[in-house]
């Protein structure tokens, strides 16, 4: 009973919108919208999902973001999206045709926004598209038209492979990485003024 009404809910809740700007610096990218977020109308609304603590002990936010204001992650030069728009209660209810089907149209909006940084979160996602088998953590040698890839544990407190410790490590060297390239973008002299406020430096652990 409750696996059907899953599948009713999926079927007719709303695509859970992007939060896309041109020119950001990273945009994080999950296989398609998880159900609770989607009914919610916002990213990472499931209690559980640690993504939002870990961006911000990462180094991108100031302060820990809250779902219902997702959209300031914008202020920090990063945004959100899916692969898949449908939502679903888990990702292995996403078959592998509707995902490929999905591929053509993730393309044209990763060239449209035009990212520096396009950062999966998790290995499936980043497999399916570029039909890899063996896909290591981290920076990959793959660019999506033009943006550079990474790879970053997914922050889901289904991923039990990974603690949150683990998972602020991962995407710290992100951070670095977005950090190293804005200064040889910018050069290092105008953006130093500016790199307390785009990345932030509270919350990082100790």
């Amino acid at each position: 009973m409750q696996v059907e009404r899953s599948k009713i809910l999926a079927r007719t809740t709303p695509a859970l919108r992007d939060i896309l700007a041109p020119g950001l610096r990273v945009v994080f990218c999950g296989i398609n919208p998880g159900l609770s977020s989607a009914m919610l109308g916002h990213h990472f609304s499931n209690r559980t999902n640690r993504f939002w603590r870990a961006i911000h002990l990462a180094g991108f936010s100031a302060e820990e973001i809250t779902p219902k204001d997702d959209e300031s992650i914008l202020s920090y030069g990063c945004g959100l999206t899916t692969v898949a728009e449908r939502a679903t209660t888990c990702a292995a209810d996403l078959s592998r045709d509707e995902f490929e089907k999905s591929a053509s149209s993730f393309f044209a909006k990763i060239a449209h926004y035009s990212p520096m940084y396009v950062a999966f979160l998790g290995k499936p996602a980043f497999s399916a598209l570029f039909n890899r088998n063996k896909v290591t953590w981290g920076k990959q040698d793959l660019l999506l038209t033009g943006s550079r890839t990474w790879v970053l544990p997914n922050p889901s407190g289904l991923n039990r492979s990974f603690s949150l410790r683990q998972l602020v490590a991962a995407y710290s060297e992100l951070r670095i990485a977005v950090e190293e390239l804005v200064l040889e973008q910018h050069g290092a002299k105008a953006l130093r003024a500016r790199r307390d406020d785009i990345f932030g430096n509270a919350g990082r652990m100790a």
